[in-house]
């Protein structure tokens, strides 16, 4: 019961719509009615620029990072919580992530999870995630396609997790390998405009 109860509670913190909200506060729009339609911090960063769209960013990021911090919440101190603290907190940041993509709030129409699933991966192994954000910006600053930095971060994840830092666990295994495949569909549609040459460059500021 314990675990439901917090996987309910994560899912809610990832349901919380920030670029939806934050288009509509800033800018009197929803901004999955503009640029490509997502509601995420790249999307934001198109449609509204810079000044709105690291602060979305940075509260995506929060939601998944959050999320495996419930676990330290009082009312969940017995069982599963307490003897599985690594492979629960994955669980619950999962639970955020799918909030995001599917928020409660926001008729279930939400991001791609790319900015909450860093904050699970910052909440779990800080090496990890830091090897995932070089392999994004790298390849963000040399293509200026967020998109791709984001598949290729994702890609990259479970090779770094177990062949180079060797993780032992399977569940993290698991989870490693749970990311690209969720990213690789969540991104079906800038794939596809990538190989068509379709797919539209970061800018950095707001034209």
């Amino acid at each position: 019961m314990e675990l439901i109860l917090a996987c309910v509670a994560a899912y809610i913190l990832g349901s919380v719509p920030t670029a939806v909200l934050a288009g509509k506060l800033f800018a009197g729009i929803d901004v999955r009615e503009h640029g490509s339609g997502n509601a995420g911090a790249t999307n934001t960063l198109r449609v509204l620029g810079a000044k709105i769209a690291i602060p979305v960013l940075l509260i995506d990021i929060a939601k998944g990072l959050l999320a495996t911090r419930l676990v330290y919440l009082n009312f969940f101190e017995v069982g599963f919580i307490l003897s599985n603290t690594v492979e629960t907190k994955l669980i619950l940041g999962i639970a955020a992530v799918i909030g995001h993509i599917f928020p409660l709030f926001a008729g279930f129409k939400g991001g791609k999870g790319i900015a909450t699933f860093f904050g699970v991966i910052l909440g779990i192994h800080l090496q990890s995630a830091l090897i995932s954000l070089g392999v994004f910006i790298l390849v963000v600053s040399i293509t200026r396609y967020v998109s791709l930095g984001s598949i290729l971060g994702a890609l990259f994840y479970p090779v770094q997790l177990i062949f180079i830092i060797g993780i032992d666990s399977v569940f993290i295994k698991i989870f490693s390998l749970l990311i690209p495949i969720i990213v690789i569909y969540t991104h079906r549609k800038n794939i596809d405009r990538l190989l068509k040459g379709e797919e539209s460059k970061i800018k950095l500021v707001k034209n």
